[in-house]
């Protein structure tokens, strides 16, 4: 599922970086008030209709498959978002048991005093 929004993602970056591209090849319709005086469109590589409609046409794709990638990217986000629990009550409890440690208080505390009645002095009784 990762590999498939990374790729599709990267798809998203070309087809926008073409998309700029092609939209400041293009003239807009002002320049052709400009042909009329002289600069005609005879030299042109795509001959002497000019690029208008394959440019036309090609950005018109891009533009379909960027608006398609767009919705599919947003289906995959939303379909991420919705398996995740958005709440700590969505998630199944956790129960950790603790074992029951005994241990033998009495006995340490019996240690500890005789050792500690050897080097301290005792303490007055009231």
């Amino acid at each position: 599922m990762e590999t498939t929004h990374t790729l599709l993602f990267v798809l998203q970056v070309l087809v926008s970086v073409a998309l700029i591209g092609l939209i400041l090849i293009q003239h807009g319709k002002g320049a052709d008030a400009g042909a009329a005086f002289g600069s005609g469109s005879s030299s042109t590589v795509f001959g002497s209709s000019g690029s208008a409609s394959f440019l036309t046409k090609f950005t018109t794709g891009l533009a379909i498959v960027f608006l398609g990638n767009s919705l599919l990217l947003a289906y995959l986000a939303t379909q991420n978002i919705q398996t995740a629990p958005t709440s700590l009550l969505d998630q199944p409890g956790v129960v950790m048991e603790q074992q029951a440690v005994e241990q033998d208080i009495p006995a340490i505390i019996e240690e500890q005093s005789d050792q500690l009645d050897s080097d301290l002095p005792s303490l007055p009784a009231q």
